[in-house]
């Protein structure tokens, strides 16, 4: 497939990333030709604009990340939202699509809700990113302040905690303090490369069950 950016059509193959010089109202326009499809994800930093189209790798990254997420939260008993895509936007400021965002703290804000409306509606507690074309900076979610992002890169998961002003690269996550989670991560991946990711996850849940028995 070849690549076209135009007013009436975007089309990007797998794997492809644009960068383009560009305005908010440019980036919004290129969000109504989008409509509500969800590829390509589409990025707004002042004066420039990022078009990608994931990789299956990057699909499938994600849905791990969130499978270990969610099975931590289940063992633990906590409740909490969580959504895919989403889009995250401050007019002229920033415009953002996380793979996943989770609400933990403030999960009883957005509960049954079809659609968010930030600022009305809560910014997520944790968003999860996986980046396979160098598409992804921690920063570009400062302008929402979001306390704490996953960022997936060459097998590695990074947890990044906002403090203060920026964010900082952490051992933990402020979510699951005992746990390890990039090596987590890592032992999972290797489990769903060889078993598949549904018997990795299963192996997890299992694990957390047995480590939680009397």
């Amino acid at each position: 497939m070849y690549t076209l950016v135009s007013p009436q059509e975007i089309r990007l193959s797998p794997g492809t990333l644009v960068r383009l010089r560009g305005s908010w109202r440019d980036y919004c326009a290129l969000r109504s030709i989008r409509n509500d499809r969800s590829v390509p994800r589409l990025k707004f930093r002042p004066g420039e604009i990022l078009l990608m189209s994931p990789l299956p790798k990057h699909g499938r990254d994600a849905h791990l990340i969130a499978g270990i997420v969610t099975a931590l939260l289940d063992s633990d008993g906590r409740n909490y939202e969580a959504f895919t895509p989403i889009t995250l936007e401050r007019a002229d400021v920033g415009g953002i699509e996380p793979d996943y965002s989770f609400y933990i703290d403030r999960w009883q804000a957005v509960a049954g809700k079809e659609r968010l409306q930030p600022p009305t509606d809560p910014w997520p507690d944790l968003v999860v990113e996986v980046d396979v074309t160098l598409y992804s900076d921690v920063n570009d979610y400062l302008p929402y302040r979001i306390p704490e992002v996953w960022l997936c890169r060459q097998g590695r998961l990074l947890i990044y905690l906002l403090v203060g002003e920026a964010y900082q690269l952490q051992p933990t996550s402020r979510f699951f303090a005992a746990v390890d989670v990039g090596l987590l991560f890592e032992s999972c991946l290797q489990a769903a490369d060889s078993l598949g990711m549904g018997a990795a996850l299963q192996q997890l849940r299992s694990r957390l069950r047995q480590n939680r028995a009397p």
